[in-house]
């Protein structure tokens, strides 16, 4: 059987001004993020110990520097949330990144969660600067041929192949842009030319596998840095996807995911599906509107994107039948099923359920109305204004008011998630610890809860087990604990 699964994603949003006078994306990024107006504590730094970029899992460290800045800029750039996740500055963008969950349900909670704090945190600033002075966005294209990343990360057992992952999802990642797409107005990265398309990250993958996320970018990407022990995890780090607005596009985008994972890691038989070009492929993919067209498999012969993803969910479906099916799971072969089966009838039956097809629509009923073409600028905007984080200015919160979006998370239950941590992963713990005690936590990190005991003394918990540090193992002993010292001693024993 399978082990039960962490996994959560990291969000770099897009980041803007109007004013010229203060266009740099790096002060503006860190601008934002201090002006968060909830953290535990503003001086906890992040713990940088147990993190190593340049680590691949092909057995080697590339050249380069790793990011270990001073206690000062440490406290800018990072900000350790009460919901167990991290808010910080990824080169010239603001990121979140959830806490560890365990179902794709809480996935999508705690990232729709983050769309919350960084609203917030805009908030703030135009108290500071006025309304409009930083546009930000969960997209990941400026439209100016600067793409930015969002990344999903998986607990895996650290004994399974990596070779035998990368094999079984390549295919998978390629075609699960059908309903994982955010929707895209033209083509960027020098690719063919396209009025419109299905996924905003595809112009931008050029390569098959390799360590880089910037350049060069790889459909599989090969970071070695567990954030956990190394001995017996890895922490598969998928970049090959959009970031969704829509809830039920995240829902499935992260579960099928998660499922796909049970079956490699069960040694369960997958498809044997080649493709011949996969990084051609993810590009026709994402301009294959109708999702009909032909993909090539390596010996000439002919499938499509749904036939793919049909393969990889009757594999699922028999893999549950021997095996224990629990509910989120089973949620999420009902939506999988259903969504590829209006995908076949016609993908505009999707409409309230995947981005790619909502802004398809929303785009094509303006032109209509305003007799231009999709060249118009207005329809760039559109675009854009779409993915705006600011509920009352970004289209995407339009339709959800106006009940034209499929929910799956209630209003009150992403507020709660703001500041509480799921109560089942090592998120739990960290959570509590800077809540309870925000003076005495000198640093945190996702392996690690550092405390300062006085005397110059810091005192380190490790976390290297993201499915212990839960509220069913350590609320007793927090709740028990008056006092750092109590609550170390009480972990000793």
């Amino acid at each position: 059987m399978t082990m039960k699964r962490a996994f959560g994603t990291e969000t770099e949003f897009g980041i803007a001004t109007r004013d010229p006078e203060s266009a740099d994306p790096v002060s503006n990024s860190l601008f934002l993020i201090n002006h968060y107006p909830y953290f535990p504590s503003p001086k906890i730094l992040w713990d940088y110990e147990n993190e190593n970029p340049l680590l691949d899992i092909r057995g080697f460290e590339v050249e380069g520097e790793r990011e270990r800045p001073g206690p000062d800029y440490n406290r800018l750039l990072n900000k350790v949330l009460a919901n167990g996740g991290r808010l910080y500055v990824d080169g010239a963008h603001p990121e979140y990144s959830t806490p560890e969950c365990t179902t794709a349900r809480d996935v999508v909670l705690h990232e729709k969660a983050g769309d919350r704090i960084l609203a917030a945190a805009v908030r703030a600033v135009e108290q500071v600067r006025g309304p409009g002075s930083l546009l930000v966005y969960k997209n990941n294209t400026d439209g100016k041929g600067n793409s930015y990343g969002y990344h999903e990360n998986y607990l895996v057992a650290r004994a399974i192949p990596f070779e035998r992952v990368a094999r079984a999802l390549v295919p998978f990642l390629v075609t699960r842009l059908i309903y994982a797409g955010a929707g895209k107005v033209g083509a960027e990265n020098q690719t063919s030319p396209a009025v419109y398309q299905i996924s905003q990250r595809a112009d931008f993958f050029e390569t098959l596998m390799d360590l880089n996320t910037m350049v060069k970018r790889p459909i599989i990407n090969t970071r070695d840095e567990p954030h956990a022990d190394p001995v017996k995890y890895r922490r598969l780090h998928v970049i090959a996807g959009d970031v969704n607005m829509a809830e039920c596009a995240t829902f499935l985008k992260v579960g099928a995911m998660a499922v796909v994972l049970d079956m490699i890691e069960d040694n369960w038989a997958l498809p044997a599906i080649e493709l011949e070009d996969p990084v051609h492929a993810i590009k026709a993919v994402s301009r294959d509107l109708e999702v009909k067209a032909d993909l090539r498999l390596a010996g000439g012969k002919a499938t499509t994107a749904i036939a793919v993803q049909r393969v990889y969910l009757k594999a699922a479906q028999d893999y549950y039948a021997s095996h224990e099916l629990t509910l989120p799971v089973k949620e999420v072969l009902i939506r999988w099923e259903e969504t590829l089966d209006k995908l076949e009838r016609d993908p505009r039956e999707l409409v309230r359920e995947l981005d790619w097809v909502a802004k398809r629509d929303l785009i094509e009923s303006y032109v209509d109305r305003k007799g231009c073409g999709w060249e118009d600028p207005r329809v760039a905007m559109m675009d854009l204004q779409y993915h705006d984080v600011r509920p009352e200015k970004g289209l995407y919160f339009t339709l959800e008011r106006a009940r034209r979006v499929e929910r799956i998370v209630m209003d009150e239950e992403i507020l709660r998630a703001e500041t509480v941590a799921p109560l089942d992963t090592r998120a739990y713990f960290r959570a509590a610890c800077v809540k309870k005690w925000p003076q005495e936590v000198y640093a945190a990190s996702w392996t690690s809860v550092l405390f300062d005991i006085g005397n110059a003394a810091i005192k380190k918990v490790p976390l290297m087990e993201p499915l212990r540090g839960t509220e069913a193992l350590t609320k007793g002993l927090l709740d028990e604990s008056d006092t750092v010292n109590s609550l170390l001693e009480k972990l000793k024993a």
